[in-house]
């Protein structure tokens, strides 16, 4: 019979704990402390008020204190409000503590503008009082006190307040940094799924459609024959509807142009002083969407190279079909003399064109020869789909 007892006890004492242990670290409860911490401060100071001024005893002066601490619980929300009562406890009891508690969460929860404006009214007003018959009671010193001591102690408190607020925005700012840094890495990881995806899928169809077609071929002048026409028209369907899905939506961030975004590179390449040519033949515009991007980046990628390594030459480019491939060609001449200045690099850029061609089945060459630098691709140019004529699969 105790056991149960006992078990619910340690749940209920462990929740608790729990919840005790988040109110402690919440911002709520972290007003609530530095209120009560002032009044304590604030409560040594009880006697000489009481003693000072005849109109408070020593139960009503603790009020007054207490009154003014408690507006340190909204320090977050409004800030100007313990500012404004702690003036007044300045020029009425001569009280200092919660002034400097007040700067502190101006510049902590405003910033550095409301935290200079307030230290510059707070020093106003002092020294106004400072001025004042009676205040402070003991005016043995003189205005070097005045600045050796009230001066110091609102200019630390809201500095310290601004400093905390700078580092509050240093840390939020870390904060999205890291999260902006996770979703592009679920972005990144979702993208390459998806790229994944596409390549195994795709290939299955591409299977499948090959063997539909030489079944139909087998099944010719059956009742079968135009069944397995139909089932490679629809995986060849399937293929494209797959390429635009997944390819296009899994990388429409940076998506990148066809052979219709060629002249826009051009002009930016006589823009930097190389001048191009440019010769597109009309049956490679009928090039699948996958292969006229892999046309772009290695016509972009050799008109940067140029740009670097032989500034101001004529660069020729020529795309077009040659026995059923697709070929593009990018030549420019060697510059007579090296550039004056050595060029930035990162040397992966012909490694990377030749990573994107091969991956499709074809091939890249690079070189110098009789003078001419030259970059030639080859690509298979896929064939046309049954009933649409201009279109060529990826």
């Amino acid at each position: 019979m105790l056991a149960p007892v006992t078990y619910a006890v340690r749940r209920i004492s462990a929740a608790t704990r729990r919840h005790t242990r988040r109110w402690a670290t919440s911002p709520r409860a972290l007003d609530v402390i530095t209120a009560l911490s002032c009044f304590s401060l604030m409560v040594l100071d009880v006697p000489g008020l009481a003693q000072g001024d005849n109109s408070l005893t020593g139960l009503t002066a603790t009020l007054v204190l207490a009154a003014g601490a408690a507006t340190l619980v909204v320090r977050r929300r409004l800030p100007w409000l313990p500012y404004l009562v702690a003036l007044v406890l300045l020029g009425w009891l001569h009280e200092l503590t919660l002034i400097q508690f007040a700067l502190y969460s101006l510049g902590r929860f405003r910033g550095r503008w409301a935290g200079t404006v307030a230290t510059v009214g707070y020093i106003a007003v002092a020294y106004a009082l400072f001025n004042l018959p009676g205040w402070p009671e003991h005016q043995a010193g003189t205005l070097s006190e005045f600045l050796g001591l009230v001066v110091p102690i609102g200019v630390l408190a809201s500095g310290v307040g601004i400093a905390a607020y700078r580092q509050d925005l240093v840390r939020e700012l870390e904060a999205q940094r890291a999260e902006t840094a996770a979703l592009q890495a679920v972005q990144d990881e979702r993208t390459s799924v998806a790229r994944d995806v596409h390549d195994l899928v795709g290939r299955e169809l591409t299977v499948l459609a090959v063997r539909a077609e030489v079944l139909s071929v087998r099944a010719r002048g059956t009742a079968h024959h135009k069944d397995f026409e139909e089932l490679a028209d629809t995986a060849r369907r399937a293929h494209l509807m797959l390429n635009d899905t997944i390819v296009h939506r899994a990388d429409e961030r940076t998506a990148t142009p066809g052979l219709e975004g060629l002249p826009a590179l051009a002009r930016e390449s006589e823009r930097m002083g190389s001048p191009v040519t440019l010769e597109i033949s009309e049956a490679a515009r009928g090039l699948s969407p996958l292969r006229q991007t892999a046309v772009y980046r290695v016509v972009q990628e050799c008109l940067t190279n140029a740009a670097k390594h032989a500034p101001g030459e004529r660069v020729a480019v020529s795309i077009g079909l040659d026995t059923g491939r697709l070929r593009v060609a990018v030549g420019n001449p060697l510059p007579a003399a090296a550039p004056p200045t050595e060029p930035v690099s990162s040397g992966t850029g012909t490694f990377s064109m030749r990573e994107r061609v091969e991956s499709m089945g074809g091939t890249l060459t690079a070189g110098a020869h009789e003078g001419v630098y030259e970059v030639v691709a080859l690509l298979p140019a896929g064939r046309l789909p049954r009933g649409e004529p201009g279109r060529l699969p990826r």
